[in-house]
């Protein structure tokens, strides 16, 4: 892994270590980098799944939402 010298705020990176319980500096920026990345890939993780379809086979009607009363 390519070793990257970076200049970070002190306060910010002792915070986020401590909402993150991180034990070390590179494992809150670690962490911080994968979080952006999970989070800025969701939408288009969505998107993929609300734009699947489905055969009849692959639907269990014991799934389907109750009709209304």
């Amino acid at each position: 892994m390519p070793i990257t010298s970076i200049d970070i705020d002190a306060e910010q990176l002792s915070r986020a270590r401590a909402l993150t319980g991180a034990a070390s500096n590179r494992e809150a920026v670690d962490l911080a980098l994968r979080t952006l990345v999970a989070v800025r890939s969701q939408p288009a993780s969505v998107e993929r799944i609300i734009g699947r379809t489905f055969t009849d086979e692959q639907i269990d009607p014991a799934a389907a939402p109750a009709p209304d009363a």
